[in-house]
């Protein structure tokens, strides 16, 4: 594992500048933030630093602006902010920056303007890092969130002050860890999700650290599709059949086996609680589609996870978001959850529609960690190296 400081070992930081890196990228509706939980996962870092004396100077970004915009600005976000930490927080633009941080008390929390609104910072451009080092005398990144970026405020900086680990980042990371770095065995992996084409790199990574890979949603047709069953008129990339052969040739060396739907939940049109019913999967009509898991696969999977000891979750098993085809999905998770109340199994799981069907599920709480990064989690499964995370280790 990446070894790196955490806020441990800043040692005295009263009066000291802190250049904290975290995501405040919040879902906005009618100019109020619709969803505040990114800005409750940087209560613990933010709040410690102030606590200890530092002047914390948030850094995130906001969308993707093409030029600095209103629509893009992070003032829009700071009230909102204020009412999550339970205390002040300032705002301070780009344009009289150095004068608003040199007015700053220790204690006082200030949220930095949009990092993107400087054309360089997605470039990594040592001008930006070298603005943004100029404002604070240490560095924090606890957006593990944005760590699969090499950018000015995510990895830049970490080479020019003292770099440390945030709370948020340091528990991601230590759950990562737990989940494949070091896992305990048997390992499950949950895999779901439309296309095969999205998660090629996590599938042929998997297959050589984990020893039952759990394939789901669309890219379970591709599969099956691949083992020359008919999957009539449901999602499938017939192009990626050979791949998926390799994918499945390459577990096979590696001892790693895979479970595909033997029976599923098929209907001839995809809406809300159209007619379906439970077919073997050999039994798909031309006319039908597969829009999830039938009920004595996801009773064995739940078997296979009762044997296994660590899980990591990416991707629902079945269309969720429309019922009644997330009954798969709902019910190994709640499974999962149980495992892990029990202390039986170490339950790690992220990208957005996972978090968004374990909450469905009404089992977030339960695992072990949830994971809201998105993109990060995703290149961490496929055992890339995060810039933002090593630049922590120096």
């Amino acid at each position: 594992m990446t070894s790196y400081k955490t806020l441990d070992d800043m040692g005295d930081i009263a009066g000291k500048r802190v250049l904290v890196r975290e995501d405040l990228n919040v879902p906005m509706a009618d100019g109020k933030v619709s969803d505040d939980t990114r800005l409750r996962a940087t209560i613990e870092t933010v709040t410690e630093l102030a606590d200890r004396g530092a002047i914390v100077l948030v850094l995130a970004h906001f969308g993707r602006p093409k030029a600095p915009a209103p629509e893009y600005s992070l003032a829009q976000v700071v009230d909102a902010y204020a009412a999550v930490l339970g205390r002040p927080v300032h705002y301070v633009d780009w344009e009289g920056d150095a004068a608003a941080v040199a007015a700053l008390n220790p204690g006082d929390i200030a949220v930095l303007e949009n990092t993107r609104f400087f054309g360089g910072e997605e470039k990594n451009d040592p001008k930006v890092v070298e603005r943004f080092a100029a404002l604070g005398d240490l560095y924090v990144n606890d957006a593990f969130s944005a760590a699969h970026r090499a950018h000015a405020s995510t990895e830049g900086l970490a080479h020019v002050l003292p770099a440390f680990a945030g709370r948020a980042m340091e528990r991601e990371l230590g759950a990562l860890e737990k989940a494949l770095g070091n896992p305990q065995h048997p390992v499950a992996a949950v895999v779901g999700g439309a296309k095969v084409s999205t998660k090629l790199d996590v599938l042929k990574h998997l297959v050589t650290k984990v020893d039952h890979l759990i394939i789901g949603g669309g890219m379970a047709n591709t599969f099956l599709a691949a083992r020359g069953i008919d999957v009539g008129k449901s999602l499938c990339e017939h192009d990626l059949t050979g791949t998926a052969e390799e994918i499945l040739d390459a577990a096979d060396r590696a001892d790693c086996t895979v479970h595909l739907p033997y029976d599923v939940v098929v209907a001839k049109e995809f809406r809300p609680n159209p007619p379906t019913r439970i077919a073997n999967v050999h039994e798909v009509a031309a006319d039908e589609m597969i829009l999830d898991i039938g009920p004595a696969a996801t009773e064995a999977l739940a078997d296979v996870l009762k044997t296994c000891r660590t899980l990591v979750w990416n991707g629902p098993l079945g269309a969720f978001e429309t019922p009644p085809f997330d009954a798969a999905t709902v019910s190994l998770a709640r499974t999962a959850a149980a495992l892990t109340r029990e202390g039986s199994l170490i339950s790690v799981a992220g990208g957005g529609d996972t978090v968004a069907a374990l909450n469905q599920a009404g089992v977030s709480a339960d695992f072990t960690f949830v994971s809201t990064a998105g993109g990060a989690f995703l290149e961490w499964m496929e055992g890339k190296e995060l810039p933002g995370v090593a630049a922590l280790a120096g």
